[in-house]
This record gives C-alpha cells, structure tokens and sequence, in this order.
C-alpha cells in the first residue's frame, strides 16, 4: 500500500554534513508517523528519529539529539533527515519507514520499510 524509497547517503568525513531524503507514494494517508532507522554491520536495527505528518511533532535517540534533525514535506509526501557533525559511529544503512501509530521508536510498530541508503563517516 505504501512505497518508500531512500536517497541522499554516501562517503563523508567526520564533521561533515548529509541529507537523507525519504520519499512516499501510494496510500500514504493510512500512515501516521515515518521514522528513521539505522543498522550497522554486526549490530541490531537500531531507532533514529521519528516525525508525524500531521502537527510535525518531532522524537530522537540519545545517540542523535542535537545533530540530527528530521523533518517533512506533505506536499511532496517526503520526510528528510539533516545529519550535522557526522561521527564515524553514525556509519550504517539508513531506512525510512511508516506506522500508523502516533509515535513509535519500535521495530514492530512500524509497517512499511524503504530499501535503505548507506551513509559511510571516515575518520
């Protein structure tokens, strides 16, 4: 029902700065809330970032707060993720992904999954 695609990753040094871009199509009006993911070799799944299409509320990992910053177009039904001071332990594929929940930071809660973007830091 719902179609994501990632875009915006590659090879950035330490302290550098990226974009990612996640866009939707189909009935994206059955969902509520899209979330950042991130996984990185060896490690579990791990969340990011979530925003709400309706009233823009915005929710981050520890891990993220104050560099990330997740934000959304309705217009063009794409949310993005603005990623400032890029630390090599933010190496991993990034996933956006939808749930008709208000929030949710779980794996579980969510419904539908993009294909994911890689985002290399260099130290």
């Amino acid at each position: 029902q719902v179609q994501l695609v990632e875009s915006g990753g590659g090879l950035v040094q330490a302290g550098d700065s990226l974009r990612l871009s996640c866009a939707a199509s189909g009935r994206t009006f059955s969902t509520y809330t899209v979330g950042w993911f991130r996984q990185a070799p060896g490690k579990e799944r791990e969340f990011v970032a979530a925003t709400s299409w309706i009233g823009g509320s915005r929710n981050y990992a520890d891990s993220v707060k104050g560099r990330f910053t997740i934000s959304r177009d309705n217009s063009k039904d794409t949310v993005y993720l603005q990623m400032n001071s890029l630390k090599p332990e933010d190496t991993a594929v990034y996933y956006c992904a939808t749930t008709r929940k208000v929030y949710g930071s779980q794996i579980s809660e969510y419904d539908y999954w993009g294909q994911g973007t890689q985002v290399t830091v260099s130290s």
